[in-house]
Parts: C-alpha cells; structure tokens; sequence
C-alpha cells in the first residue's frame, strides 16, 4: 500500500486512485474500528438513511468534521445491531493526478469500483446479522459454506456482496476475541501474491492477542504465514493467510471471480 497520511495517532493509506481506502489509528481494542460502504449521490444517501431509521437504526447526519476527515462530501453514521460502527458516504476524494506507487513493488490492487476488498466477520447472532446486512443495507448472499477454522472448530461462513466482488463482506458465528477474522486485499497479478508471501515468510509473528488457536507450547517466533498459498472454493481466489501485530488475519490473494446477480446462483 502507499501511506499518504500519518500521525502517531493514525495513518491512512492509498491502494488506487481514491485519496485513500485503509486506515489504521491507535486503539486499545487491536480490532476493526470502523467499516465505510459507497452510494452514488445524495439521493441515494437520503434512501439508505431512512431505511436504516424505518429499521429503528439511530442514525447520525450532518458531521461536516467527519466527512472532512474522511474525504467524502457527505456521509452517515451509525451502529450494526451488535455495535459495528458503519458509514455510508457519497463523494470520495479522488487523486488521478497523483499515480498509485507500491513501495513494495506491487503491481497494484483489485479496488475501483469492488472498494478495498473484504472482510470476515464475527457475530453473535447470524440471524440478526443476516436480517441487517441482507434485509436494511441491501446486501446480496452469494454463497454459504463450511470453514474450518482449525482442527476442532468449524463454522458456517455466510458471503455477501454488493457490487461485483464475490463477497466484500462474510458473517459467521464463532468464539473468538474479535470482531474480525481477516480482511483481504486483491493484488492485479499473481506475481504480486508470490513475491509477498516471500517476503512475510522470513518476518517472525509478532502477535500477542491473537484470533489463532495456539497451543499452550506453540512457537510464538514463527513465521508470520499462518496457510500458505491455495484457492478458495467459491470465490476461486488464489491467496496466502497471514498474522497482523494486531492478532486478526490479512488475506492477499489474486485471480477471484465476480458476481453479475443477472446470472449468479447462489449455493
């Protein structure tokens, strides 16, 4: 990624021609602190706000100081019915002029119209969250599987989407200490997942709150990959899995195949 902003509180960080898609600010949770989904124009904004509120979802309007830092014209705030704070925007700053350069060599990023990428959601209820994220903010369910999530725990992953992205956001139910298993990024060419899988396989795991069900005597020191390279059943993503300092999963993968809903049966 290219940072364009930080501070030591906080820093943001560029993936495409958008100001910025990422950021990452000091916390005492180490987990997603908030998660940002785009309408096209105002009226677009004035429908979602009022189906959030008929929904009885308290929303907030009107935060100039928000929208400012963001980089959006407008926007909405509000919770998930398990405390997730959400915003919905319209307007992002876009910096066409200013080319997307990967210190790290990177090709570029799967983002444009599909956002930043996806995110692994943990719930307490997958009804609720399901009746939220399909019935009031409109998702589309793509497909529903079974994911072990290590030898003695395995969970049902529900895949949503909203635009062409097989899913930008999966729900499941499962004991962890987060409220996010991982997020992925999409990389243009599968050279790019190659050379990062290479250069992460030398870094030692430096997490100390972790989603991963580590044994008692498990070696803290190893490397940082926690699955290496395979492809996904549904999204036919090729990825790697890797641990954050902050305890939750990156997935960095290449190749994953879109939904057009004219066609996409659900399985």
């Amino acid at each position: 990624l290219m940072e364009v902003a930080g501070s030591d509180e906080s820093a943001q960080y560029r993936m495409d021609s958008r100001s910025w898609r990422i950021a990452v600010q000091k916390g005492e949770s180490d987990d997603l602190a908030f998660a940002g989904y785009e309408v096209a124009n105002p009226a677009a904004l004035q429908e979602m706000t009022e189906r959030l509120r008929q929904a009885g979802i308290q929303v907030e309007t009107g935060n100039a100081e928000l929208a400012k830092r963001r980089g959006v014209m407008e926007l909405i705030s509000f919770q998930d019915p398990f405390g997730m704070p959400l915003e919905i925007y319209y307007g992002a700053t876009e910096v066409f002029e200013r080319p997307f350069v990967s210190s790290a060599g990177v090709t570029g990023f799967v983002a444009g119209e599909q956002g930043a990428g996806h995110y692994f959601y943990v719930v307490p209820s997958l009804d609720e969250g399901l009746a939220f994220y399909t019935g009031v903010l409109g998702f589309q369910m793509s497909d529903v599987i079974d994911i072990a999530m290590g030898p003695d725990l395995t969970v049902r992953g529900y895949f949503l989407h909203c635009n062409g992205r097989h899913h930008t956001l999966a729900i499941a139910a499962a004991p962890l200490p987060k409220r996010i298993h991982h997020f992925m990024l999409q990389a243009l060419t599968l050279d790019d997942v190659g050379h990062a899988c290479d250069r992460l396989d030398g870094m030692d795991d430096k997490t100390i709150d972790s989603n991963l069900r580590l044994p008692t005597n498990a070696d803290r020191t190893a490397s940082c990959l926690t699955t290496t390279i395979g492809r996904h059943v549904n999204d036919h993503m090729l990825s790697f899995y890797c641990a954050t300092p902050s305890g939750f999963e990156l997935e960095f993968g290449w190749g994953a195949r879109e939904v057009d809903d004219r066609s996409w049966v659900m399985t």
